[in-house]
């Protein structure tokens, strides 16, 4: 089998923005997610190109970020250990309704931002130049 190269499309020496939204569960899933951050910080890393990662969950993606849910909690904690450039985001009115349903409020794990909503914040987030991402 032959591949072929296409030109990099690299242009510029920009930093690059990225907005991921997670509103779904599932373990293979959010492998898929994670691979993702992987890959994409690897191809920016070897461009030169600086690269900010935002990953903002809500609805039943908050999962992801729950100790108690996570099929993914040891390589998420991981990754937020060793990735300067990936932040967490968790949406509060998730969070209230998870509390309201469970009769108490659910964790997550450290080093995660909450937000009153979290697609309003995605939306401010695009506004301002972020690429949205969904995997």
């Amino acid at each position: 089998m032959t591949l072929l190269a296409s030109e990099n499309p690299i242009d510029d020496d920009q930093p690059r923005r990225i907005v991921m939204h997670v509103n779904f569960t599932g373990e293979d899933r959010y492998t898929f997610l994670l691979n993702n951050v992987e890959n994409i910080r690897d191809y920016y890393r070897a461009a030169g190109n600086d690269l900010e990662i935002r990953v903002v969950c809500h609805g039943p993606g908050l999962m992801l970020l729950r100790p108690d849910k996570s099929p993914v909690l040891k390589r998420l904690q991981t990754m937020t250990e060793n990735m300067e450039n990936l932040s967490l985001y968790a949406c509060a009115n998730t969070l209230d309704r998870m509390e309201k349903a469970e009769g108490k409020r659910p964790q997550v794990i450290d080093r995660v931002t909450l937000v009153a909503a979290g697609l309003p914040e995605i939306v401010e987030l695009q506004r301002r130049g972020w690429v949205y991402l969904k995997p």
